[in-house]
């Protein structure tokens, strides 16, 4: 299974993100699936691809030529495909994809899975995702999507369809339930 890992590229400023993403990508290199993630080296995204490659899983970055040209790529990685633009990226990424996680980020991050979210919704696709709320990272974006849904602009029943989770095993159930 292809698990794309949506995070950011800085380290943050809590030494647990980059604990925390080392186990998942640990996890997700020793129970055989493979990455699919931004490309870089630079950050949290090195430390995950690292951990995937540490347990023999395969990873697969997608990066925009112009982060190429800034030399971002990690050049340890499987296979690196180069796009364009951002939204093209955005959407290699959905179109490789089998499962999707969100791991703590910034706007980039969050663009990826509302992308994800959105075409879920509107049945352009049909996969899995999670957000990884990590510390309790999400849960003003778990409050904001409940008052939209409150408001009735969010349809409960794919509010029912975010799942936040707070460690691995929730997410290994959440996507492969």
């Amino acid at each position: 299974m292809n698990i794309v890992v949506y995070l950011g590229s800085a380290f943050g400023h809590d030494p647990i993100y980059q604990k925390k993403i080392k186990e998942l990508g640990n996890w997700i290199g020793r129970t055989g699936n493979d990455l699919v993630y931004g490309g870089s080296k630079i950050g949290l995204m090195g430390i995950l691809a690292d951990a995937v490659l540490e347990e023999g899983g395969h990873v697969t970055g997608v990066e925009p030529a112009f982060f190429i040209d800034q030399c971002r790529q990690h050049e340890g990685i499987d296979r690196l495909i180069v796009t364009k633009d951002m939204f093209e990226r955005r959407q290699t990424m959905m179109e490789m994809g089998d499962a999707f996680i969100a791991f703590p980020g910034g706007l980039g991050t969050m663009e990826e899975i509302t992308d994800i979210m959105s075409a879920n919704q509107l049945n352009l696709i049909d996969k899995p995702y999670v957000i990884y709320n990590l510390g309790g990272y999400y849960d003003h974006f778990e409050a904001l999507l409940d008052h939209m849904t409150e408001e009735g602009f969010l349809f409960e029943e794919t509010r029912r369809k975010i799942i936040f989770c707070t460690d691995i095993k929730e997410i290994e159930q959440a996507l492969f339930k």
